[in-house]
């Protein structure tokens, strides 16, 4: 049995339909690892794994004009949450000292604690005032999020050294929201609106028993 730490960071994009496009939100993530390994099959080590995480995900626009030239403006949304990953881990090498090669994959909830926006001073519009895009998409400014309940599917794969210090892990992550952030009904003008987050970090751990 094991706890400790993580840390990394999260680039994260917000599928919309219609269409948004974006940069990665880049952001910190960070949080608790408990991991508790039961038992040995054929070659593989079997744990069960499970993490509460603070992790800052949104979007981050990409804006260019209805001709889609890129124009001055910025606007970034940030999402707070509090994850709770829950994982099935298979590993193989050294249990003791030396090296693990690891792949983990499970379900994943999440609570918005917070969300706020980031745009530039200048903001360019429409002869009617509306923000000048591409397809005419301006809904998203100033739209509270409506799902606070996030959850989803997450999987990774990482490499782990044992040592006499203990368990020090770097992985690489996806996770794929199945919840939608803001409402999806048809009085709503988004269908879709989840989360896909790419996620690097590095752990550490130490043996409790």
């Amino acid at each position: 049995m094991c706890i400790g730490v993580n840390a990394g960071v999260t680039l994260n994009e917000v599928g919309f339909d219609p269409l948004i496009a974006q940069n990665y939100h880049t952001s910190p993530t960070m949080g608790i690892t408990f991991r508790y390994t039961s038992e040995k099959f054929l070659t593989a080590y079997c744990a069960f794994q499970a993490e509460l995480n603070y992790a800052r995900l949104g979007w981050n626009e990409n804006i260019v004009d209805a001709n889609l030239v890129p124009l001055p403006d910025t606007y970034k949304r940030n999402i707070d949450y509090l994850q709770m990953p829950f994982f099935a881990r298979l590993a193989w090498g050294k249990e003791k000292k030396g090296f693990m090669f690891y792949f983990l994959v499970g379900p994943q909830i999440g609570f918005m604690i917070n969300e706020s926006e980031e745009r530039s001073a200048q903001w360019t519009l429409n002869a009617n005032g509306t923000p000048n895009r591409p397809n005419g998409v301006a809904e998203q400014y100033n739209l509270k999020v409506k799902n606070k309940f996030d959850y989803g599917i997450s999987g990774g794969i990482g490499v782990e050294l044992t040592t006499s210090c203990g368990h020090f892990l770097v992985e690489g992550r996806y996770y794929y929201g199945l919840a939608d952030v803001f409402g999806n009904a048809k009085r709503d003008f988004f269908s879709r609106s989840n989360h896909s987050t790419i996620i690097a970090k590095v752990s550490y751990l130490i043996d409790i028993n």
